[in-house]
């Protein structure tokens, strides 16, 4: 994977180079188009993580400033207007994540989402106590959380 990694790179930056736009946008274009050649190039020959890994880190990002988006807007509806429809909680999420690595990365993005902040992780590893702003029904937050982050981050994990 480290090899596919080191010869995407490489040819994004002959793209660059003989292009002469070094731009963030082409080195971008660049990545994409050296992607997907690698990706036509070994075709037939079994399925590496290299091509599955990298659409899903560019659809983790995605759904993560998605999510940061909507929460920052709805954090700043709510501090704008005179009356509050806050209902604020701590919930018990249980945790499919196993590593240490995963959980991070889990409660960390929960903290960097606006409107939510990751209070603990028990000793067993197995609850993330998270306190959000906006608690309307617990099962569903927990199913967000769960189908949201929790499931992009086992899918870039495994």
């Amino acid at each position: 994977m480290k090899n596919r990694f080191v010869s995407n790179l490489l040819l994004t930056f002959i793209w660059v180079a003989l292009t002469g736009d070094f731009y963030f946008a082409n080195y971008l274009f660049g990545f994409i188009l050296s992607f997907f050649i690698m990706w036509l190039i070994t075709g037939g020959r079994g399925r590496a993580k290299y091509f599955t890994l990298v659409p899903s880190l560019i659809g983790f990002l995605l759904f993560f400033l998605y999510e940061l988006i909507k929460a920052n807007i709805q954090v700043a509806y709510e501090v704008s207007t005179p009356h509050y429809k806050m209902s604020p909680g701590i919930v018990k999420i249980p945790l499919d994540v196993k590593s240490n690595v995963g959980i991070t990365l889990l409660a960390n993005l929960i903290s960097l989402t606006p409107g939510t902040l990751s209070l603990d992780v028990s000793n067993d590893k197995k609850v993330l106590f998270v306190h959000a702003m906006y608690i309307t029904d617990k099962e569903e937050f927990i199913k967000g959380i769960k189908n949201g982050f929790e499931k992009r981050i086992l899918n870039i994990l495994r």
